[in-house]
Protein backbone atom coordinates (compact mmCIF):
# COMPACT_ATOMS: atom_id res chain seq x y z
CA UNK A 1 0.00 0.00 0.00
CA UNK A 2 1.28 3.47 -0.90
CA UNK A 3 2.77 4.96 2.32
CA UNK A 4 1.85 8.44 1.09
CA UNK A 5 -1.83 7.61 0.78
CA UNK A 6 -3.89 9.85 3.10
CA UNK A 7 -5.16 8.35 6.34
CA UNK A 8 -8.93 7.96 6.22
CA UNK A 9 -10.83 9.31 9.21
CA UNK A 10 -14.55 9.60 9.91
CA UNK A 11 -15.57 12.26 12.46
CA UNK A 12 -19.00 12.40 14.07
CA UNK A 13 -20.43 13.58 17.40
CA UNK A 14 -23.47 14.23 19.59
CA UNK A 15 -25.35 11.00 19.06
CA UNK A 16 -27.63 11.37 22.12
CA UNK A 17 -29.12 7.88 22.09
CA UNK A 18 -32.16 7.91 24.36
CA UNK A 19 -33.86 11.03 22.99
CA UNK A 20 -37.55 10.10 22.95
CA UNK A 21 -39.39 13.33 22.18
CA UNK A 22 -41.92 13.10 19.33
CA UNK A 23 -41.92 9.32 19.44
CA UNK A 24 -44.15 6.33 20.07
CA UNK A 25 -43.42 2.89 21.45
CA UNK A 26 -42.39 0.37 18.80
CA UNK A 27 -44.52 -2.76 19.40
CA UNK A 28 -41.80 -5.15 18.16
CA UNK A 29 -38.94 -3.92 20.33
CA UNK A 30 -40.77 -2.17 23.17
CA UNK A 31 -38.50 0.84 22.62
CA UNK A 32 -39.40 4.39 21.69
CA UNK A 33 -39.36 4.73 17.90
CA UNK A 34 -37.55 8.07 18.00
CA UNK A 35 -34.80 6.52 20.10
CA UNK A 36 -34.44 3.90 17.37
CA UNK A 37 -33.90 6.71 14.85
CA UNK A 38 -30.72 7.68 16.70
CA UNK A 39 -29.53 4.07 16.85
CA UNK A 40 -30.16 3.75 13.10
CA UNK A 41 -27.99 6.79 12.37
CA UNK A 42 -25.14 5.20 14.34
CA UNK A 43 -25.48 1.98 12.34
CA UNK A 44 -25.30 4.00 9.11
CA UNK A 45 -22.11 5.68 10.34
CA UNK A 46 -20.51 2.32 11.11
CA UNK A 47 -21.64 0.90 7.76
CA UNK A 48 -20.01 3.86 6.00
CA UNK A 49 -16.73 3.57 7.94
CA UNK A 50 -16.41 -0.14 7.18
CA UNK A 51 -17.41 0.16 3.50
CA UNK A 52 -14.92 2.97 2.90
CA UNK A 53 -12.18 1.20 4.85
CA UNK A 54 -11.70 4.04 7.32
CA UNK A 55 -8.52 3.83 9.36
CA UNK A 56 -9.91 5.77 12.32
CA UNK A 57 -13.34 6.82 13.56
CA UNK A 58 -13.43 9.81 15.92
CA UNK A 59 -16.55 10.14 18.03
CA UNK A 60 -16.32 13.59 19.63
CA UNK A 61 -18.61 13.00 22.61
CA UNK A 62 -22.19 12.68 23.93
CA UNK A 63 -23.13 9.10 23.19
CA UNK A 64 -26.32 9.19 25.24
CA UNK A 65 -28.99 11.66 26.30
CA UNK A 66 -28.25 11.17 30.01
CA UNK A 67 -25.23 10.38 32.15
CA UNK A 68 -26.88 7.14 33.28
CA UNK A 69 -28.30 5.55 30.12
CA UNK A 70 -30.47 2.49 30.41
CA UNK A 71 -28.82 -0.85 29.60
CA UNK A 72 -30.80 -1.38 26.41
CA UNK A 73 -29.42 1.83 24.88
CA UNK A 74 -25.92 0.96 26.12
CA UNK A 75 -26.19 -2.41 24.40
CA UNK A 76 -27.30 -0.79 21.12
CA UNK A 77 -24.30 1.55 21.21
CA UNK A 78 -21.87 -1.23 22.15
CA UNK A 79 -23.00 -3.46 19.30
CA UNK A 80 -21.97 -0.86 16.73
CA UNK A 81 -18.65 -0.05 18.41
CA UNK A 82 -17.85 -3.77 18.45
CA UNK A 83 -18.47 -3.92 14.71
CA UNK A 84 -15.77 -1.29 14.22
CA UNK A 85 -13.46 -3.14 16.59
CA UNK A 86 -13.84 -6.41 14.70
CA UNK A 87 -13.25 -4.59 11.40
CA UNK A 88 -9.91 -3.30 12.82
CA UNK A 89 -11.02 0.33 12.65
CA UNK A 90 -9.46 2.29 15.50
CA UNK A 91 -12.27 4.12 17.29
CA UNK A 92 -11.65 7.11 19.55
CA UNK A 93 -14.53 7.64 21.99
CA UNK A 94 -14.26 11.09 23.54
CA UNK A 95 -16.12 11.69 26.80
CA UNK A 96 -18.64 14.55 26.47
CA UNK A 97 -20.74 16.36 29.06
CA UNK A 98 -23.62 13.90 28.62
CA UNK A 99 -21.18 11.03 29.23
CA UNK A 100 -19.52 12.60 32.27
CA UNK A 101 -20.65 11.64 35.80
CA UNK A 102 -21.28 14.41 38.30
CA UNK A 103 -18.64 12.97 40.62
CA UNK A 104 -15.20 12.51 39.10
CA UNK A 105 -14.67 9.21 40.89
CA UNK A 106 -17.60 7.57 39.10
CA UNK A 107 -17.19 5.87 35.73
CA UNK A 108 -18.39 7.59 32.59
CA UNK A 109 -20.85 5.80 30.30
CA UNK A 110 -17.93 5.06 27.93
CA UNK A 111 -15.39 3.74 30.45
CA UNK A 112 -16.60 0.16 30.07
CA UNK A 113 -14.75 -0.11 26.74
CA UNK A 114 -11.45 0.73 28.42
CA UNK A 115 -12.18 -1.51 31.40
CA UNK A 116 -12.80 -4.49 29.10
CA UNK A 117 -9.77 -3.52 27.00
CA UNK A 118 -11.81 -3.73 23.80
CA UNK A 119 -9.40 -4.01 20.85
CA UNK A 120 -8.99 -0.95 18.62
CA UNK A 121 -10.98 1.31 20.98
CA UNK A 122 -9.53 4.34 22.77
CA UNK A 123 -11.61 6.09 25.45
CA UNK A 124 -10.64 9.75 25.70
CA UNK A 125 -11.31 10.66 29.32
CA UNK A 126 -8.10 12.63 29.81
CA UNK A 127 -6.03 15.18 27.95
CA UNK A 128 -3.61 12.96 26.08
CA UNK A 129 -1.83 12.64 22.74
CA UNK A 130 -2.32 9.18 21.22
CA UNK A 131 -0.02 7.81 18.52
CA UNK A 132 -2.06 5.44 16.35
CA UNK A 133 -0.55 3.02 13.83
CA UNK A 134 -2.83 2.42 10.84
CA UNK A 135 -2.49 0.53 7.56
CA UNK A 136 -1.84 3.86 5.85
CA UNK A 137 0.61 5.23 8.38
CA UNK A 138 0.84 6.95 11.73
CA UNK A 139 -1.66 9.54 12.91
CA UNK A 140 -1.57 11.48 16.18
CA UNK A 141 -4.88 12.18 17.90
CA UNK A 142 -5.08 14.37 21.00
CA UNK A 143 -8.15 13.89 23.18
CA UNK A 144 -9.61 16.74 25.25
CA UNK A 145 -12.82 15.62 27.01
CA UNK A 146 -15.51 17.83 28.51
CA UNK A 147 -13.88 20.18 31.06
CA UNK A 148 -15.27 19.09 34.43
CA UNK A 149 -15.30 21.76 37.13
CA UNK A 150 -15.72 19.17 39.89
CA UNK A 151 -12.13 18.18 39.26
CA UNK A 152 -11.10 21.54 40.70
CA UNK A 153 -13.24 21.33 43.81
CA UNK A 154 -11.20 18.49 45.26
CA UNK A 155 -8.39 21.01 45.80
CA UNK A 156 -8.64 23.33 48.79
CA UNK A 157 -7.56 26.48 46.94
CA UNK A 158 -10.56 26.33 44.62
CA UNK A 159 -13.35 25.64 47.11
CA UNK A 160 -14.02 29.24 48.07
CA UNK A 161 -14.22 30.51 44.49
CA UNK A 162 -17.39 31.83 42.85
CA UNK A 163 -18.80 30.10 39.78
CA UNK A 164 -17.36 32.86 37.59
CA UNK A 165 -13.92 32.46 39.14
CA UNK A 166 -14.08 28.71 38.62
CA UNK A 167 -15.00 29.31 34.97
CA UNK A 168 -11.94 31.52 34.50
CA UNK A 169 -9.69 29.03 36.24
CA UNK A 170 -11.08 26.16 34.16
CA UNK A 171 -10.41 28.09 30.96
CA UNK A 172 -6.85 28.81 32.09
CA UNK A 173 -6.16 25.17 32.95
CA UNK A 174 -7.68 23.98 29.68
CA UNK A 175 -5.54 26.48 27.79
CA UNK A 176 -2.42 25.13 29.49
CA UNK A 177 -3.39 21.57 28.57
CA UNK A 178 -3.96 22.52 24.94
CA UNK A 179 -0.55 24.20 24.83
CA UNK A 180 1.09 21.10 26.32
CA UNK A 181 -0.56 18.79 23.80
CA UNK A 182 0.46 21.00 20.88
CA UNK A 183 4.06 20.88 22.14
CA UNK A 184 4.04 17.07 22.12
CA UNK A 185 3.11 16.76 18.43
CA UNK A 186 5.64 15.07 16.15
CA UNK A 187 5.83 17.24 13.03
CA UNK A 188 6.53 14.19 10.84
CA UNK A 189 3.00 12.79 11.10
CA UNK A 190 -0.52 14.21 10.71
CA UNK A 191 -2.03 15.45 13.97
CA UNK A 192 -5.70 15.72 14.91
CA UNK A 193 -7.11 17.44 17.98
CA UNK A 194 -10.51 16.24 19.16
CA UNK A 195 -12.38 18.10 21.89
CA UNK A 196 -15.81 18.44 23.46
CA UNK A 197 -16.22 22.10 24.36
CA UNK A 198 -17.29 25.44 22.92
CA UNK A 199 -14.91 27.42 20.75
CA UNK A 200 -15.50 31.18 20.72
CA UNK A 201 -17.26 32.27 17.54
CA UNK A 202 -19.25 29.06 17.17
CA UNK A 203 -22.96 29.35 16.38
CA UNK A 204 -25.14 27.43 18.81
CA UNK A 205 -27.96 25.06 17.88
CA UNK A 206 -30.61 23.26 19.94
CA UNK A 207 -28.02 21.69 22.26
CA UNK A 208 -28.85 24.54 24.66
CA UNK A 209 -32.20 22.83 25.29
CA UNK A 210 -30.60 19.56 26.44
CA UNK A 211 -27.25 20.70 27.82
CA UNK A 212 -25.95 19.18 31.03
CA UNK A 213 -23.46 21.29 33.00
CA UNK A 214 -22.04 24.78 32.53
CA UNK A 215 -20.13 25.65 29.39
CA UNK A 216 -16.41 26.36 29.11
CA UNK A 217 -15.48 28.61 26.20
CA UNK A 218 -12.09 28.23 24.50
CA UNK A 219 -10.59 30.96 22.34
CA UNK A 220 -9.62 29.93 18.82
CA UNK A 221 -6.07 31.13 19.49
CA UNK A 222 -5.85 28.80 22.52
CA UNK A 223 -6.09 25.76 20.24
CA UNK A 224 -2.56 26.40 18.86
CA UNK A 225 -3.73 25.64 15.33
CA UNK A 226 -0.20 25.61 13.92
CA UNK A 227 0.26 22.17 15.53
CA UNK A 228 -2.82 20.51 14.04
CA UNK A 229 -4.04 19.34 10.66
CA UNK A 230 -7.69 19.12 11.72
CA UNK A 231 -9.69 19.85 14.87
CA UNK A 232 -12.61 17.43 15.37
CA UNK A 233 -15.15 18.96 17.73
CA UNK A 234 -18.33 17.87 19.45
CA UNK A 235 -20.85 19.58 21.75
CA UNK A 236 -22.52 22.04 19.36
CA UNK A 237 -25.18 20.43 17.16
CA UNK A 238 -24.91 22.81 14.21
CA UNK A 239 -22.31 21.77 11.64
CA UNK A 240 -19.74 24.52 11.08
CA UNK A 241 -16.09 25.31 10.52
CA UNK A 242 -15.18 27.85 13.19
CA UNK A 243 -11.94 28.61 11.29
CA UNK A 244 -14.06 29.72 8.32
CA UNK A 245 -12.31 27.75 5.60
CA UNK A 246 -8.75 28.42 6.70
CA UNK A 247 -6.26 25.66 7.51
CA UNK A 248 -6.75 23.65 9.57
CA UNK A 249 -10.48 23.02 9.73
CA UNK A 250 -11.88 23.60 13.24
CA UNK A 251 -15.02 21.62 12.69
CA UNK A 252 -18.16 20.74 14.59
CA UNK A 253 -19.51 17.78 12.66
CA UNK A 254 -22.92 18.48 14.23
CA UNK A 255 -25.40 15.94 15.55
CA UNK A 256 -26.66 12.96 13.53
CA UNK A 257 -30.39 13.44 14.20
CA UNK A 258 -32.65 16.40 14.81
CA UNK A 259 -33.67 16.91 18.42
CA UNK A 260 -36.41 19.51 17.94
CA UNK A 261 -37.81 22.09 15.53
CA UNK A 262 -34.90 24.41 16.23
CA UNK A 263 -32.86 22.09 14.00
CA UNK A 264 -35.54 21.77 11.31
CA UNK A 265 -33.50 23.33 8.49
CA UNK A 266 -30.05 22.12 9.59
CA UNK A 267 -28.32 19.36 7.61
CA UNK A 268 -27.20 16.44 9.77
CA UNK A 269 -24.22 14.28 9.02
CA UNK A 270 -20.54 13.55 9.55
CA UNK A 271 -17.13 14.66 8.27
CA UNK A 272 -14.83 12.58 6.08
CA UNK A 273 -11.16 13.44 6.49
CA UNK A 274 -8.13 12.49 4.39
CA UNK A 275 -5.23 13.29 6.69
CA UNK A 276 -1.71 14.19 5.59
CA UNK A 277 0.75 16.38 7.43
CA UNK A 278 0.21 19.93 6.21
CA UNK A 279 -2.25 18.87 3.50
CA UNK A 280 -5.35 17.44 5.20
CA UNK A 281 -8.64 17.65 3.31
CA UNK A 282 -12.11 17.24 4.74
CA UNK A 283 -15.73 17.44 3.66
CA UNK A 284 -19.13 17.33 5.33
CA UNK A 285 -21.46 14.54 4.19
CA UNK A 286 -25.18 14.76 5.04
CA UNK A 287 -26.98 11.68 6.31
CA UNK A 288 -29.53 10.37 3.81
CA UNK A 289 -32.27 9.21 6.14
CA UNK A 290 -32.51 11.79 8.93
CA UNK A 291 -36.04 12.21 10.30
CA UNK A 292 -37.49 15.41 8.73
CA UNK A 293 -39.13 18.08 10.86
CA UNK A 294 -41.73 20.23 9.10
CA UNK A 295 -43.42 23.41 10.36
CA UNK A 296 -46.57 24.43 8.50
CA UNK A 297 -47.89 27.97 8.89
CA UNK A 298 -51.32 28.76 7.44
CA UNK A 299 -53.02 32.19 7.30
CA UNK A 300 -56.77 31.55 7.22
CA UNK A 301 -57.86 35.14 7.87
CA UNK A 302 -58.97 35.58 4.22
CA UNK A 303 -60.85 32.31 3.97
CA UNK A 304 -64.11 33.48 5.53
CA UNK A 305 -66.18 30.61 6.91
CA UNK A 306 -63.81 27.92 5.55
CA UNK A 307 -60.56 28.42 7.52
CA UNK A 308 -59.72 24.71 7.27
CA UNK A 309 -59.21 25.11 3.50
CA UNK A 310 -56.19 27.37 4.07
CA UNK A 311 -54.56 24.73 6.26
CA UNK A 312 -55.24 21.92 3.81
CA UNK A 313 -53.71 23.96 0.96
CA UNK A 314 -50.50 24.49 2.95
CA UNK A 315 -50.31 20.81 3.92
CA UNK A 316 -50.67 19.81 0.25
CA UNK A 317 -47.68 21.98 -0.66
CA UNK A 318 -45.33 20.27 1.80
CA UNK A 319 -43.63 16.89 1.89
CA UNK A 320 -44.77 15.39 5.18
CA UNK A 321 -44.29 11.65 4.70
CA UNK A 322 -42.55 10.17 7.78
CA UNK A 323 -41.95 13.67 9.17
CA UNK A 324 -42.51 15.18 12.59
CA UNK A 325 -45.01 17.94 11.77
CA UNK A 326 -46.42 20.92 13.62
CA UNK A 327 -49.15 23.23 12.33
CA UNK A 328 -49.85 26.84 13.31
CA UNK A 329 -52.99 28.53 12.02
CA UNK A 330 -53.67 32.26 12.00
CA UNK A 331 -57.40 32.87 12.50
CA UNK A 332 -59.88 35.66 13.04
CA UNK A 333 -61.91 35.40 16.22
CA UNK A 334 -65.14 34.32 14.51
CA UNK A 335 -63.27 31.54 12.62
CA UNK A 336 -62.01 29.81 15.73
CA UNK A 337 -64.95 27.44 16.12
CA UNK A 338 -65.04 26.70 12.38
CA UNK A 339 -61.61 25.07 12.23
CA UNK A 340 -62.01 21.34 11.60
CA UNK A 341 -59.21 19.57 13.48
CA UNK A 342 -60.35 16.15 12.27
CA UNK A 343 -59.90 17.14 8.63
CA UNK A 344 -56.45 18.57 9.37
CA UNK A 345 -55.33 15.43 11.20
CA UNK A 346 -56.59 13.29 8.32
CA UNK A 347 -54.57 15.38 5.85
CA UNK A 348 -51.51 14.75 8.03
CA UNK A 349 -52.04 11.00 7.86
CA UNK A 350 -48.67 10.36 6.16
CA UNK A 351 -46.76 12.18 8.89
CA UNK A 352 -44.72 10.19 11.38
CA UNK A 353 -45.85 12.32 14.33
CA UNK A 354 -48.12 15.35 14.76
CA UNK A 355 -46.37 17.59 17.25
CA UNK A 356 -49.33 19.93 17.60
CA UNK A 357 -51.94 22.07 15.89
CA UNK A 358 -51.95 25.53 17.43
CA UNK A 359 -54.14 28.55 16.75
CA UNK A 360 -53.08 32.16 16.61
CA UNK A 361 -56.41 33.95 17.04
CA UNK A 362 -56.51 37.61 16.05
CA UNK A 363 -58.96 39.11 18.52
CA UNK A 364 -60.36 42.63 18.27
CA UNK A 365 -59.13 45.17 20.79
CA UNK A 366 -62.33 45.06 22.86
CA UNK A 367 -62.21 41.27 23.33
CA UNK A 368 -58.48 41.29 24.09
CA UNK A 369 -58.92 43.37 27.25
CA UNK A 370 -62.53 42.52 28.04
CA UNK A 371 -65.51 44.80 28.48
CA UNK A 372 -64.14 46.59 31.52
CA UNK A 373 -62.33 49.89 30.88
CA UNK A 374 -58.61 49.01 30.83
CA UNK A 375 -57.79 52.20 32.71
CA UNK A 376 -59.55 50.75 35.76
CA UNK A 377 -57.50 47.52 35.70
CA UNK A 378 -54.26 46.89 37.59
CA UNK A 379 -51.09 46.01 35.64
CA UNK A 380 -51.40 42.48 36.97
CA UNK A 381 -54.97 42.11 35.71
CA UNK A 382 -54.05 43.58 32.31
CA UNK A 383 -51.20 41.11 31.93
CA UNK A 384 -53.42 38.16 32.77
CA UNK A 385 -56.11 39.25 30.32
CA UNK A 386 -53.48 39.68 27.59
CA UNK A 387 -52.11 36.18 28.16
CA UNK A 388 -55.62 34.74 28.07
CA UNK A 389 -56.30 36.52 24.78
CA UNK A 390 -53.23 34.83 23.25
CA UNK A 391 -54.49 31.36 24.23
CA UNK A 392 -51.59 30.86 26.61
CA UNK A 393 -51.92 27.59 28.56
CA UNK A 394 -53.18 28.07 32.13
CA UNK A 395 -50.11 26.56 33.77
CA UNK A 396 -47.86 28.86 31.74
CA UNK A 397 -50.00 31.86 32.69
CA UNK A 398 -49.65 30.98 36.38
CA UNK A 399 -45.87 30.70 35.99
CA UNK A 400 -45.59 34.04 34.18
CA UNK A 401 -47.87 35.75 36.68
CA UNK A 402 -45.69 34.57 39.58
CA UNK A 403 -42.62 35.98 37.87
CA UNK A 404 -44.43 39.27 37.14
CA UNK A 405 -45.50 39.64 40.79
CA UNK A 406 -41.89 39.13 41.93
CA UNK A 407 -40.73 41.88 39.56
CA UNK A 408 -43.50 44.22 40.68
CA UNK A 409 -42.72 43.55 44.34
CA UNK A 410 -39.04 44.18 43.77
CA UNK A 411 -39.71 47.50 42.07
CA UNK A 412 -41.96 48.69 44.88
CA UNK A 413 -39.79 47.51 47.80
CA UNK A 414 -37.98 50.22 49.80
CA UNK A 415 -34.24 50.51 49.14
CA UNK A 416 -32.13 49.40 52.11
Amino acid sequence: MNPREPIRILHFADLHIGMENYGRIDPETGLNQRALDFVSRLKEIVDCAIERQADVVIFAGDAFKTRDPNPTYQRAFARQIMRLSRAHVTTVLLVGNHDTPVMEQRASSLDIFATLDVPNVIVGREEKLHRIETARGVVQIATVPWPQRNRLLKYEEYRGMTVEQLDQEMERILGDELQRLAGEVDANFPAILTGHFTVSGAVFGSERNVMLGRDTVVKLSSLHLEAWDYVALGHIHKHQDVNQGKYPGVVYSGSLERIDFGEESEPKGFCWIEAQRGNTRWRFEPMRSVRPFVSIYADATRDGDQPTDAVLREIARREIRDAVVRVRVKLLQHQETMLQLGAIEAALGDAYFIAGISRDVQRDARSRIGIQNPETLSPEALLERYLLSKNTPRDHIDELMRAARELMDANTSPIA
